[in-house]
């Protein structure tokens, strides 16, 4: 039978719909990535004009991880009772005070408390876009919509890093002064105003997530969500499938996710140990560091931003390729291919830092081993951002069941940051006593020990409803026994 237009134009419009309300909801993850890479070209100057040592240097660039780390824990549970749009307001406003304060900064202490600010607004971002996205998108295109969570992450890093250069290219140096008396490393930190107020706007712009509308008996507000956006050819008969799965589960408490494996459900443990790999794979050692660290082994200042932004620049372009594949190839093969890549290209890039010559921040390359440090970091990268990267964010989206998901999302993404942290802080003293060849070395094994963490123990959720995987994952857990509070 042939198909009528109307229908198609329909579709179209839902796709399009969509996409629009996940766009607006990754620009959190914008933030993330603004973050993460800001301090990248400031840390320097930073410890410079307040005379940090390496201690401090790496608690002010780490700190605002930790306030990520209670965001994300804290995000869930406001988003059940606020609404996901007014917990994305919420992260925005955080993020503005953050901006201006980190930029105005004349002390440490203060530096430190609106660093932990920006980090609890970031926190609550990246815990609401991927929960927000699985909410509203059609089963056959949220993969590619929840990448765009990740996507936004590596613009993020891409336009601050390219801002740095800028900036600190009209300064002469992040350390010198640019307009009105200020240092171009505070004007890093000032420009963040302008996409946490996009990131606020488009906030108030988007529908409320149908699941939350279905959570607080607001039916014909759901139901009108799921036709516009999400495409459902019946609105209200989609309301009573979301109605049936939340009703199998109790409400929302601590205790949806406690269970027999040291006190987790075992489906919450492999989403904290999806999250924690993410990181321990030695990711933002490229993204916070990377230009102090091209620095200590022979570049110039300017060079090194070049060389970070080419690197932020590859991994945009390769998280969208892998935007192309995540719903074609799947999420399992994604990460196993990312993690044999990733642990081959960590290697060259262990072998090459073998062969340093010098210790700390004086450190240099012989030839050929700086070209295939570069290689091996930037293969690092385009393979990290085919897989890890995207497809972490899309799988705590979608893995877990409706009443269990803001509790579980919310502690694997406090695991993300808490990682983050670690690696981190600990990057800079690790550097220096331990060396970059064997600390690289240690990324590499983390690495192919998540193949193996996947081939055993994650699931394939391409192309399933979240209805379809509520209902097989709580028979799951079910069986698992509570523990009683």
């Amino acid at each position: 039978m042939a198909t009528s237009p109307e229908p198609a134009t329909a579709a179209g419009g839902h796709k399009g719909k969509a996409l629009g309300v996940s766009i607006a909801a990754a620009v959190g993850g914008f933030l993330f990535g603004f973050d993460s890479s800001v301090i990248n070209g400031a840390v320097d100057a930073l410890g410079d004009h307040f005379h940090l040592g390496d201690f401090l240097s790496g608690f002010v660039v780490s700190i605002a991880l930790l306030g990520c780390a209670v965001g994300a824990w804290y995000a869930g549970r406001l988003a059940d009772s606020w609404g996901r749009r007014r917990v994305m307001l919420l992260g925005s406003v955080m993020f503005i005070i953050s901006s201006v304060g980190s930029g105005l900064a004349f002390s440490v202490p203060d530096l430190l408390v609106w660093r932990v600010i920006g980090g609890l607004g970031i926190g609550i971002a990246s815990v609401i876009a991927p929960a927000y996205i699985a909410e509203v998108a059609p089963a056959a295109q949220r993969g590619i919509l929840g990448s765009l969570q990740q996507l936004a992450i590596t613009i993020g890093q891409l336009v601050v890093l390219s801002s740095n250069k800028g900036l600190a290219g009209a300064a002469g140096g992040s350390s010198q002064d640019l307009w009105l008396g200020l240092q171009a490393w505070r004007w890093m930190f000032l420009v963040g105003v302008i996409p946490a107020a996009v990131y606020g706007i488009l906030a108030l712009s988007i529908p409320e997530s149908p699941r939350y509308l279905v959570l607080k008996g607001k039916d014909k507000e759901a139901a009108g969500v799921l036709e516009r956006v999400s495409g459902a050819a019946n609105g209200r008969t989609k309301v009573q499938e979301i109605r049936d799965t939340l009703s199998k589960e109790p409400k929302a408490t601590f205790r949806d996710v406690r269970g027999p494996h040291f006190g987790l459900q075992s489906l919450v443990w492999v989403g904290i140990a999806l999250a924690a790999f993410q990181q321990l794979v030695g990711i933002n050692a490229i993204f916070y560091y990377s230009t102090t660290l091209w620095k200590s082994v022979g570049f110039s200042e300017s060079s090194s931003f070049t060389t970070s932004v080419i690197t932020a620049g590859i991994n945009v372009v390769m998280t969208v390729v892998s935007m192309f594949f995540v719903d074609k190839v799947g999420r399992r093969r994604l990460l196993l291919i990312g993690s044999i890549g990733m642990f081959c290209a960590l290697l060259l890039t262990s072998i090459a830092f073998s062969q340093q010559q010098g210790s700390g921040k004086d450190v240099s390359l012989p030839d050929p081993y700086g070209p295939l440090a570069l290689i091996g970091a930037n293969a690092f990268v385009v393979f990290f951002a085919l897989s890890w990267g995207p497809v972490m964010w899309v799988m705590l989206g979608e893995m877990f069941p409706n009443r269990m998901r803001a509790m579980a999302l919310a502690l694997s993404t406090a695991a993300n940051w808490i990682f983050n942290f670690i690696v981190t802080f600990s990057f800079e003293p690790l550097t220096r006593n331990v060396g970059l060849s064997w600390l690289y070395g240690a990324f590499a094994f983390f690495a192919i020990v998540s193949f193996f963490f996947v081939l055993g123990k994650v699931p394939e959720t391409k192309n399933r409803e979240l209805e379809d995987m509520t209902g097989e994952t709580h028979r799951r857990v079910a069986r698992e026994p509570r523990r009683r509070a």
